[in-house]
Formats: C-alpha cells, sequence, structure tokens
C-alpha cells in the first residue's frame, strides 16, 4: 500500500486542503466546497466543476445524480455537498456551459457546445480518478474506524461509570497526541 504522503498527495490534488474532509472548524456545506475559508473563493468550486464537467460528458444529470454518481465513483470517499454542486450547476449555466430542462420538478443539466470543449479540455482533471483502489480503502478504514471511536464514546458516555468516562478521556487525549505525534515523525 502507498504512503501516508502519497495519499495526502493526491487528495490534496483532488480535493484540495484537507482532501475530502473538511478543514478544522469547519463543518463543510459552504457553496465553496467547505474550503473557501482557507483557500480562497475559487479553491474548493474548481474541483466541483471539473468533476461536474467530467459527468456531464457522459450523460445529462440531475445535481442529486450528480452528487450520487460522485459519492459512488470514490468509493464513498467524496460526497460533495448540494451547497457545493447546485451554486457550480448554476455559475456552469450562467457561462453558457450547461443548459437546464426542468421536468418533474427537477432540472436535468446537459452540456452546450461551449460547455463540451472545456469539458473536454478538462478531461484529465476528474476529481474521482485521483484515488486508486488502496487509497480509497485507506480513507474509507479511517472513516470506519472514526464512527467506531464515536459510538464507544457515546457508549461510555451514556453507560459508563464516572471513573469510567474519566478514562476514557485519558485514551482520547493520548491517543490525540499519538495521532499527531505521527504527523510530526520525519519520513
Amino acid at each position: 500500500m502507498r504512503g501516508f504522503r502519497h495519499m495526502h498527495e493526491a487528495r490534496m490534488r483532488a480535493f484540495g486542503w484537507g482532501g475530502p474532509f473538511p478543514p478544522p472548524g469547519s463543518f463543510g456545506g459552504s457553496a465553496h466546497g467547505g474550503h473557501a475559508r482557507r483557500r480562497g473563493r475559487r479553491g474548493g468550486r474548481a474541483n466541483v466543476r471539473a468533476a461536474v464537467l467530467g459527468l456531464q460528458t457522459e450523460r445529462p444529470m440531475h445535481g442529486y445524480e450528480m452528487i450520487q454518481e460522485l459519492e459512488t465513483r470514490t468509493g464513498g470517499v467524496w460526497r460533495p455537498s448540494p451547497g457545493s454542486v447546485y451554486p457550480t450547476l448554476q455559475l456552469l449555466e450562467d457561462e453558457g456551459l450547461i443548459v437546464s430542462e426542468e421536468s418533474g420538478g427537477r432540472k436535468r443539466f446537459t452540456l452546450t457546445e461551449a460547455g463540451q470543449a472545456e469539458a473536454a479540455q478538462a478531461a484529465d482533471s476528474r476529481p474521482w480518478q485521483q484515488f486508486d483502489e488502496d487509497e480509497m480503502a485507506t480513507v474509507q478504514g479511517f472513516r470506519e474506524a472514526g464512527f467506531g471511536i464515536l459510538q464507544a464514546l457515546r457508549q461510555v458516555g451514556f453507560a459508563g461509570t464516572p471513573e469510567q468516562r474519566d478514562r476514557a478521556l485519558e485514551v482520547l487525549n493520548e491517543t490525540r497526541r499519538k495521532l499527531y505525534a505521527i504527523l510530526a515523525e520525519s519520513e
């Protein structure tokens, strides 16, 4: 399996600061991909833009279909928020790169001729192509481990004695220190 640095660099290319995870203190969902506060207005949106244009080369889709498709293609590693996809779709429509057709209360988006040209130019930068299976499995493993830790913490919080909660807090603080120590190691 590839090293952490390679995986981190691939996430940086695909998603910007922090990969598919929001920056500390930001719980995602901004109109700019959750990264606008740290990287500037265009940083997060450019990745969603490339992904939307890439998907549109394949077939017309609704915004929600695009979100689901990106989640599927990245093995659940990246699921852009509606707050990043829909403003991007509006921007692309305003630029004349896509058009929408409303049917049954939903908008289906299609590339225009100008959009096809830009999508063809951006074909190599489709974010979902940045991850190989090992990297997706690693990120998925992090998510599952984190979810499991939160479940255990919840159980200790609700059912544990005061002493057990104190010990759990010590374990969490020690774990945090150890994780930062891993990052501090030089390769």
